[in-house]
């Protein structure tokens, strides 16, 4: 499939030297490393997290969704802020109070505290996201050196995924689960170091934030999750009161979205169909992938008796790929368009699930295991790079940040349903909740190969 490139919007850092560049695109990079860090970094935490604040499997979900809800939520309208704040001005805001946020949950008296500051730091972390999405685009106005741009993005940020359950694991036998949240401080500082001066500089635009549809999509997910983490539990009637509350704070959102005139989603997008598939691809490829970093550690430690740091180094068949494939996936873009490796990878996402399951519900040796977590891993590193390529290259100048925030929005939603779901369905056995996944990532490979061709390159 040809691809067709947008006009190229002018470059805004002209006067910046390719070792200039360089350092920005390593620190723009760095901090979604960051992000995606504190996603991975506690998997290993749990045991540790649940004994030291006593509490349960839903305490556990929440110290997890907590963030990924509010990350969710802020995504939408974040890109709109990068857009018309200006993306170098929005990120550097989300780096720092990121770094504050972590140290405070390193410091956090009880979950309730914990829920609190992972909540800011939610938000923090949406602020980052498509303002780095919008970040690469002011510095590399060009299409080639863009898409090379982005698979390194998306190498080192992946690096994160492979380094999280790892360093995680040394933390904890180290120092218990409030280290994991300490090494967020130091990552930020460089961070801001490396994106900082006149040289990286994005233009304000003229588009406007709707902050009262915002709350109220953050309160929709939020209550949304609430009811699939009570239902797991059991608390029925928890869950009918939470159900109750979403569909008025639904209510509350479609009207303020029809009378707004800066919507938090972009309708004109959700007309695509091929938009919608990529969009459903990306939030099951969080789904896996979140899901499968909440019940699997739970699965090593207490069940096969792994230690934390045994735990971490366990996953490195899930991890690795995510750093080493996305160079590989930017060139197979380059020549053949998205759609060849967003299938692949969700085809190897399918077969992963489906292995792991098997392993579980036969408790199968180790190697089945890393089988199916590599495949998992590679299937990952496909799909998100060739997403996050289409993403950047269909979006009209001044609006990069807006649409890279909508796919990061619906892959969070993703993860947080992915937490939620196989967590309630781990009740019933760990292995029935990889397969639930692994038959998600199926039915996507089904709807995506289905859909015209056509995903906006």
């Amino acid at each position: 499939m040809a691809v067709v490139n947008p006009v190229a919007p002018t470059p805004t850092v002209p006067a910046a030297s390719r070792a200039r560049r360089a350092g920005a695109l390593t620190g723009v990079s760095l901090g979604y490393f960051m992000v995606l860090l504190d996603t991975t970094v506690l998997s290993v935490a749990e045991p540790d997290l649940a004994a030291s604040l006593r509490t349960s499997m839903a305490g556990l979900q929440w110290a997890t969704t907590g963030y990924t809800v509010v990350f969710a939520a802020v995504l939408l309208s974040a890109g709109a802020a990068a857009d018309r704040f200006g993306a170098d001005r929005v990120f550097r805001t989300g780096t720092a109070v990121f770094a504050l946020a972590s140290l405070l949950s390193s410091l956090a008296p009880n979950l309730g505290a914990l829920l609190a500051l992972r909540a800011v730091a939610g938000a923090a972390a949406a602020a980052c996201v498509p303002a780095s999405m919008a970040l690469i685009a002011c510095l590399y106005p060009q299409p080639a050196a863009r898409a090379r741009a982005i698979s390194v993005w998306a190498a080192v940020s992946g690096a994160a995924v492979a380094a999280g359950p790892i360093a995680g694991g040394a933390l904890v036998e180290a120092a218990g689960w409030r280290a994991v949240f300490l090494v967020n401080v130091p990552l930020g500082l460089l961070v801001l170091a490396l994106t900082w001066g006149r040289a990286v500089r994005c233009p304000r635009g003229a588009n406007r934030v709707d902050w009262s549809a915002q709350a109220a999509a953050v309160v929709v997910l939020a209550l949304q999750t609430d009811v699939l983490i009570a239902a797991g539990a059991g608390a029925w009637v928890h869950a009918a009161w939470s159900a109750g509350g979403l569909g008025i704070a639904a209510t509350v959102f479609t009207v303020l979205e029809r009378r707004s005139q800066a919507p938090v989603v972009n309708r004109t997008l959700l007309r695509s169909a091929p938009v919608r598939a990529g969009l459903l691809a990306g939030a099951v490829t969080n789904f896996a992938l979140s899901g499968a970093l909440f019940v699997l550690p739970l699965l090593l430690q207490r069940e096969r008796h792994l230690s934390a740091l045994e735990t971490g180094l366990a996953f490195l068949p899930l991890t690795v790929p995510f750093a080493a494939n996305p160079p590989l996936t930017g060139r197979i873009v380059a020549r053949t368009g998205p759609r060849p490796p967003i299938l692949a990878g969700l085809a190897l996402l399918t077969a992963g699930g489906t292995i792991l399951a098997g392993t579980v519900l036969t408790e199968g040796a180790y190697v089945w295991l890393a089988a199916g977590l590599f495949l998992t891993g590679l299937g990952i590193s496909f799909v998100l790079p060739a997403l996050a390529a289409a993403v950047i290259g269909a979006a009209p100048p001044g609006t990069a940040g807006s649409v890279g925030g909508l796919l990061n929005a619906i892959r969070q939603i993703g993860g947080t349903l992915g937490v939620a779901l196989m967590g309630a369905a781990a009740t019933a056995g760990t292995g029935w909740s990889l397969l639930l996944s692994g038959g998600l990532c199926g039915l996507a490979w089904l709807a995506f190969a289905l859909t015209p061709r056509g995903i906006p390159q």
